[in-house]
C-alpha cells in the first residue's frame, strides 16, 4: 500500500529523474516547480540551467531518494509542473492595455495543496486577473491543487516570483494598490476602496502575511467577525473579500 502510494504521488506530481531527463526539460524550457539533488552529487551543469532559467533547486539527503531506489535516478529528481507560469509584468501591461481595472491575488506561502486549489477556483470566479505566488514555500500545483480547483488553475493565469518585495514595489510603480488582508488593523475590507487597481495579498494558514510584506502594502483590512473562534480558512477569507471587491466594482 505504501508502494502504491507513492506511486500515485509521483504521477500526481509528474516526477522525472536522472540527469539527462532533467537537463533535457531544462533546456526544453518545462515548467519545473523544484529541483533535488542528493547531497555531494557533482551537478553543475544542472544547476547552472536552473539559474539560467530561474527555476529553484535544493540538496537534500540520500534518504530521499530510498523511494525510487529501483530507478536510475542519479542523485536527481524534478517535479514538472501541471500548469504554466508566466511573467506578471508582461500580465500587468496586458491588463491595462486591456483597459481592465486589475484585480491580482498574492499568496504568501499558501502551502496546503487543497487550499490553494480552493482559492484559484474562487479567484477564477470572481475574475481574478492574476494570482502571483513566491518561488519558495508554496503548494505544488499537483494533480490535487487542480482536482481540487476544478480546472481554475489551467484557466488562470499563475506567476512564481523569487522576490514579492520587488513584486509589490513594481505593482505600487504601476499605479496598483496593495491590500493586505490581515486581522491586523481596525479598518474592515467594507471600509476600503476595493474598485481600484488593486493587489490583494492573503497570508499563510498559520503565521497570516510576512511582516517585511506586511508593512509595504498600501491597505490593512480585516474581515468584521464575531464569533468566539475568531479566525476564517484562508480560502474562505480569499472568498469573502474577491466578492466584496465584485460587490463594490457593481459586478
Amino acid at each position: 500500500m505504501a508502494f502504491e502510494k507513492r506511486e500515485r504521488q509521483e504521477k500526481n506530481e509528474q516526477l522525472i529523474f536522472g540527469f539527462h531527463a532533467v537537463e533535457e526539460a531544462l533546456i526544453n524550457g518545462k515548467t519545473i516547480d523544484k529541483i533535488l539533488l542528493e547531497r555531494g552529487s557533482d551537478a553543475k551543469k544542472i544547476i547552472d540551467l536552473a539559474k539560467k532559467n530561474d527555476v529553484y533547486y535544493q540538496f537534500v539527503p540520500q534518504e530521499w531518494f530510498f523511494k525510487i531506489k529501483s530507478k536510475n535516478h542519479q542523485g536527481v529528481a524534478a517535479f514538472v509542473s501541471n500548469v504554466d507560469y508566466y511573467d506578471f509584468k508582461n500580465v500587468v501591461i496586458d491588463i491595462f492595455d486591456a483597459g481592465r481595472v486589475p484585480l491580482i491575488l498574492i499568496l504568501d506561502r499558501i502551502t496546503d495543496v487543497r487550499n490553494f486549489g480552493a482559492i484559484a477556483r474562487t479567484a477564477e470566479c470572481a475574475g481574478v486577473d492574476l494570482i502571483i505566488v513566491p518561488q519558495q514555500g508554496s503548494a505544488m500545483l499537483n494533480g490535487d491543487a487542480i482536482k481540487t480547483s476544478a480546472g481554475a488553475l489551467h484557466r488562470i493565469k499563475i506567476s512564481k516570483e523569487a522576490n514579492i518585495k520587488d513584486v509589490i514595489l513594481y505593482l505600487q510603480h504601476s499605479g496598483i494598490k496593495v491590500v493586505a488582508c490581515t486581522e491586523k488593523t481596525n479598518q474592515t475590507i467594507y471600509d476600503t476602496d476595493l474598485k481600484q487597481a488593486i493587489a490583494i495579498m492573503m497570508g499563510n494558514e498559520d503565521e497570516g502575511i510576512s511582516q517585511e510584506y506586511l508593512k509595504r502594502c498600501d491597505y490593512k483590512a480585516m474581515i468584521p467577525m464575531q464569533g468566539k473562534i475568531n479566525s476564517l480558512n484562508v480560502g474562505i477569507a480569499t472568498g469573502i473579500i474577491l466578492f466584496e471587491a465584485l460587490k463594490q466594482r457593481n459586478y
